[in-house]
């Protein structure tokens, strides 16, 4: 029924009651589905759906705008805030990136190329998010440095050299026990900014924790061989030498 009172053309009037309730339910549901259908075909409804069909140009803008915001957000100490922007500006990326296309090249449309000036702010933007995203990690209560590692690999991938993504790589496999890999990172680190205050500091400490580790391991052989067992095999090897001179 349409909002003057008058039936669709697809009801029809029924002369019983049954029946008029019967086709009440079909052209609801048939305008139901009608309703659906067109709001999935509307620009705006879908976040995804609507950025699709949008020119690449377009989109890199507007995922710079996002990150943007994350940074003011993160400026004014909103992570939450500054999380969920990195996050939407890389979700939009994702119908660009070749490299993440090419996995699902046989689900969906095919991914028009970038220029190269297109690609070089695309991953720009990518770099700049998933440092950020680590960076709003390091400021939580309780930091998932899995996470803050993982993004900060993903920069490395794309910028080997980038050392804000190898401080918190080294910050990060530091913190998750692997101070042998953390003092690499820092390491690397230290070549590109070595005066950084910070990136010391944490050399610093991956130092000291290979020097606990390598103190502990020396204490264990000590107890796998203890000093009264080398005694009494001295004591033992002396004896026998007095046993023979005596032949």
């Amino acid at each position: 029924m349409f909002p003057d009172g008058r039936l669709s053309s697809t009801c029809k009037p029924m002369s019983s009651t049954a029946e008029m309730n019967a086709a009440e339910k079909e052209c609801s549901d048939t305008q139901g589905a009608a309703a659906a259908a067109a709001a999935a075909e509307e620009p705006g409804v879908s976040g995804h759906q609507q950025t699709s069909t949008k020119p690449a140009w377009s989109l890199l803008e507007e995922a710079s705008q996002k990150k943007t915001e994350g940074n003011a957000f993160y400026r004014e100490k909103n992570i939450r805030s500054a999380i969920g922007r990195y996050h939407r500006a890389l979700l939009i990326l994702r119908g660009l990136d070749s490299d993440v296309m090419a996995r699902v090249k046989d689900f969906g449309p095919k991914t028009p190329a970038l220029t190269p000036e297109q690609d070089t702010l695309l991953r720009n933007t990518q770099v700049d998010c998933y440092n950020n995203l680590a960076a709003c990690l390091l400021q939580r209560e309780s930091v998932d440095f899995a996470r803050v590692q993982e993004y900060s690999l993903r920069v490395l991938q794309w910028r080997p050299g980038n050392v804000k993504a190898l401080y918190r790589a080294g910050v990060a496999t530091l913190e998750m026990g692997d101070a042998v890999m953390a003092k690499q990172y820092l390491i690397q680190a230290g070549r590109e900014q070595p005066n950084d205050a910070n990136v010391k500091k944490q050399l610093h400490r991956a130092e000291e924790k290979l020097n606990r580790e390598l103190q502990k391991e020396k204490a264990m052989y000590r107890g796998m061989f203890p000093s009264g067992l080398k005694s009494s095999s001295e004591e033992g090897v002396n004896q026998t030498n007095g046993a023979g001179d005596g032949v």
